[in-house]
């Protein structure tokens, strides 16, 4: 039985961190956006915000990493995101955007696989008593986007949430795991 509430854990910790982490990403962006607002600032072309653009009408935001987005943001959105992935202005950047539309880089590519990842890792630590694993997962994680993070302010914030939230989430699944589950 202990296998299944260890599977469980896994999976829950893995899978559903995903649009806990999303979630708290839009709260994020809605405090950003009062912040900006009470400034007197328009912060919506800010590209830490999460995956989703909001529509320049002020309709309800609109999901662009589904399998039939495309690789360039659609026409009514801000532009702010490809395939999910927040872009900033390329500048100096050598490859052209997809579609010959103006060029954008995008940061944080693959977040949401690496995500899941981190969350299996965590989570999969705590449930075998090595803690000290985590400390492994970030060294890797913020190695691996260090040049990434230094280049791109924005990116370095959107990273911070995005761990915190993901390893919170995960730690929080497996210590209820074994606590509670497991005994």
């Amino acid at each position: 039985m202990n296998a299944v509430w260890i599977a469980a854990a896994l999976l829950t910790a893995g899978f559903v961190g995903w649009p806990v982490t999303a979630l708290v990403f839009r709260l994020a962006r809605t405090i950003d956006d009062k912040a900006d607002a009470a400034a007197g600032r328009d912060g919506a072309d800010d590209p830490s915000a999460d995956v989703t653009v909001d529509s320049p009408a002020g309709d309800s935001p609109t999901a662009v990493d589904s399998p039939t987005a495309g690789d360039s943001p659609a026409a009514g959105d801000r532009g702010n995101t490809v395939n999910g992935d927040i872009t900033v202005d390329a500048g100096t950047a050598a490859a052209p955007a997809p579609g010959g539309g103006p060029s954008a880089t995008r940061i944080l590519r693959g977040g949401a696989i690496i995500g899941v990842l981190e969350r299996l890792a965590v989570c999969l630590a705590i449930l075998a008593g090595q803690p000290v694993a985590i400390a492994y997962v970030v060294a890797i994680k913020g190695l691996g986007r260090f040049a990434e993070l230094k280049e791109t302010p924005v990116a370095a914030e959107r990273f911070i949430i995005g761990t915190l939230a993901s390893m919170l989430w995960a730690a929080g699944v497996a210590a209820f795991t074994k606590v509670v589950l497991l005994g």
